[in-house]
């Protein structure tokens, strides 16, 4: 597992065709992708399993918990990524809620992103 950032912090300030604004570059892919967004509610969780393909979970609200194939469950919150390989061992869990954009596919580059 590996966690990284998108926050505006880390973007990257766009000035191109008189644009302003600042973006967090997160990934870019040649294949097939599924985008989807999860809703957790309080006491919410994304039970124990393993990933069918490479995913990347990204909290855009609220925060939890999540762990890989340890039993150490680790902090995240809102601005941060988290990535799982294919075939591991995965959970996420909150107590107070999370809205979080997960991407899934047999290609995911996460060079673009800031680890922690």
């Amino acid at each position: 597992m590996q966690i990284y950032q998108f926050k505006k912090e880390v973007g990257k300030k766009i000035t191109k065709f008189d644009s302003n604004f600042v973006m967090s570059r997160i990934m870019q892919t040649e294949k097939v992708t599924h985008i989807g967004c999860i809703h957790l509610e309080k006491d919410g969780a994304i039970g124990y399993h393993q990933a069918v393909v490479p995913q990347l979970l990204l909290i855009v609200e609220g925060k939890g918990v999540v762990r890989g194939d340890a039993d150490e469950f680790i902090s995240v919150q809102s601005g941060e990524a988290v990535f799982w390989n294919q075939g591991e061992w995965h959970e996420t869990k909150t107590d107070t809620g999370l809205t979080a954009i997960v991407i899934e596919s047999e290609e995911l580059d996460t060079s673009a992103l800031v680890s922690i």
